[in-house]
């Protein structure tokens, strides 16, 4: 490899993506890979500002107001498409935690399409591997249940939102050949799941 492997862990929230992350990353150093996880929320120098827009969007949504978070975030990855993904070592596996299909779950009156031509305009990374993680929208809603910061979401405050975050994202999944992970049995099924499909890239 002369550059990293770029992979992304997407989804509605509740579905297990950070601890799949974990296990993921533990596995992958176990064969001696090298991996690098990053966050896109940690890597975003415009993240108080973009949540600042996302919070006026919860209050009176609107789809002008949509299209500029979508647009801030589009900026966003950009600036770390420009300047913290060509910093990793070329021969290391990134991992990260959401990116541009996260937004399938998430924005609701601005359709996903516009949003891809956003990101593609702008010259966002595209990654060599988008996983989407799911679970039954039951499932997660009551594993996030148990937690104690609960469903931790700026914008999903109902068990009825979350259903249509769900939905909406498998119907991105399967529309843009997303590899689809279903994140309901163990742990381990699932991680053996997504580093098959990496190390399948990585033949390729």
């Amino acid at each position: 490899m002369n550059r990293p492997l770029f992979v992304t862990l997407d989804g509605p929230k509740g579905t297990g993506k950070t601890t799949l992350l974990e296990a993921v990353t533990k596995a992958l150093r176990a064969d001696n890979r090298k991996v690098v996880r990053l966050c896109e929320k940690k890597s975003d120098p415009y993240r108080g500002e973009t949540m600042a827009l996302v919070n006026q969007l919860v209050r009176n949504p609107d789809r002008d107001l949509e299209l500029r978070v979508c647009q801030r975030l589009a900026d966003s990855r950009a600036w770390i498409s420009q300047h913290v993904l060509p910093e990793q070592p070329a021969d290391s596996i990134i991992l990260m935690d959401r990116w541009y299909p996260s937004d399938a779950a998430f924005r609701r009156l601005v359709p996903f399409v516009e949003i891809l031509q956003l990101n593609i305009a702008r010259h966002v990374q595209v990654p060599d591997l988008h996983v989407g993680v799911v679970t039954d929208p039951d499932i997660s809603w009551q594993r996030a249940a148990a937690r104690s910061r609960g469903l931790g979401s700026t914008l999903i405050h109902r068990l009825e939102e979350h259903v249509a975050c769900t939905q909406a994202f498998e119907r991105a999944v399967a529309d843009n050949g997303w590899v689809l992970c279903r994140n309901e049995g163990s742990i381990e099924e699932a991680t053996m799941q997504v580093v098959s499909e990496i190390q399948g890239v990585l033949r390729r």
